[in-house]
């Protein structure tokens, strides 16, 4: 038994001998590189003009919202001046119009944090896309989030080359 164990250390010294000690190790030709995704999409032509349309619809929504706020301060304002069988019709009216509001409110909000999370998707989909075909084309092996990164060589940041490519196929499209 002691024997087989001696044996079987020589060979492996031989082989880290003769191997140069790099058993393990094959020498590879990999291209790795990495990007910074939020820069990618907070400079991505399709998120700027996406973030455009969401403040129109953003504002839209307040003006709506701001003048159903004024219809229930207008009726509000009439309430004192009434007698008391109109006075009990106009508080269940504006009882109404608070409730509307509130579902407006629940509703717009609910409608465009969808559309929001949707599009958001539909953008990362299309980065995720191109620095596929970025790393295809350019012979990459790998291309990493910058986020899971501890350090990473300025050399090996590919993203303003990505940002480039993402920006002008935004512009034929």
């Amino acid at each position: 038994m002691k024997g087989n164990q001696i044996v079987l250390g020589v060979v492996l010294v031989s082989m880290l001998f003769f191997t140069g000690g790099n058993v393990s190790a094959e020498k590879t030709d990999k291209k790795i590189g990495y990007v910074d995704l939020s820069k990618l999409f907070d400079e991505y032509e399709k998120t700027k003009e996406y973030d455009k349309v969401l403040e129109t619809k953003t504002k839209e929504f307040e003006a709506e919202r701001n003048a159903k706020i004024e219809k229930i301060r207008e009726v509000q304002g009439k309430v004192g001046l009434l007698a008391d069988e109109e006075k009990k019709k106009t508080e269940e009216e504006m009882e109404k119009l608070k409730a509307d509001l509130l579902e407006f409110d629940r509703q717009k909000k609910t409608d465009l944090t969808k559309e929001r999370n949707e599009k958001i998707r539909e953008i990362l989909l299309e980065i995720e896309k191109i620095v596929s075909d970025y790393a295809e084309k350019e012979k990459y092996s790998v291309i990493l989030n910058d986020r899971v990164l501890i350090f990473g060589d300025p050399s090996m940041n590919v993203t303003e080359d990505v940002l480039k490519v993402l920006n002008d196929k935004s512009k034929k499209n």
